[in-house]
Order: C-alpha cells, then structure tokens, then sequence
C-alpha cells in the first residue's frame, strides 16, 4: 500500500489586493485540518493568533500567539475564519492601518478569495 505524500496535505496561495492605495499581501497555506493566513505590506511576522472552534461554545476560542496583545485585529480575523471553515485558524495580520472600515476591506478581499478558490483554503 502507497502511503500518500506529505505535499498534497499542504496547498499555497498567494493573492494581493489594492485597498484604500496600499497594496496587501495574502499568504495562504492549507494544512490537513488547520489554515494559516498571513496577511501585510511588507514581509514581517508581527504577530501570531490561533482560534479554532470548540464543542463546548458556538463562539471560537482564540489567542495570540504572540505580538502586540493589545492589537486584535489578527486574534479576531482568526476567530471569524474559523467559524467560517471549521479549521483551526492561524493569522498573522502585519499591516498598520487597523481602521475597522480598513480591515474589513481586508476581511471581504479575503472571503472573495475563498469563494472564487475554495480548494486553497
């Protein structure tokens, strides 16, 4: 019996988006069971947050990993896209505008992108 390749349990997917004239970077990597998504202007890992759902609460639990605690654009973003996709979610959201009209632009190019590739996330 062939055992199947590690490769094919992790896909990348990189797509950019221009967003109020900044252009944003979107890095994704599916896992088996989990997603990581890394978004930014420049390549930097600021900060790290996983959420994933629970049987116990509709809601997601999340943290950070690490980074700037105070800042939870990234723990919320994971949380929403866990609810989403039933995976345990890591992101990484490195960019400095974090207006909440800003970072749901974010959040909309990222959901558009799962429409159109559902298989990448």
């Amino acid at each position: 019996m062939e055992e199947p390749q590690a490769a094919a349990d992790v896909s990348l997917h990189n797509f950019s988006a221009r967003l109020w004239e900044q252009l944003v970077h979107f890095h994704v990597m599916r896992l088996t069971d989990s997603l990581f998504l890394w978004v930014g202007a420049t390549p930097h890992l600021r900060n790290l947050a996983v959420a994933m759902c629970s049987r116990f609460d509709s809601i997601p639990v999340c943290t950070s990993l690490f980074g700037d605690t105070s800042d939870t654009t990234s723990t919320g973003l994971a949380q929403r896209l866990a609810r989403k996709t039933s995976k345990q979610v890591f992101v990484s959201y490195n960019l400095s505008n974090t207006d909440s009209n800003f970072t749901l632009l974010v959040e909309n190019r990222i959901k558009e992108e799962m429409e159109t590739f559902p298989e990448k996330f």
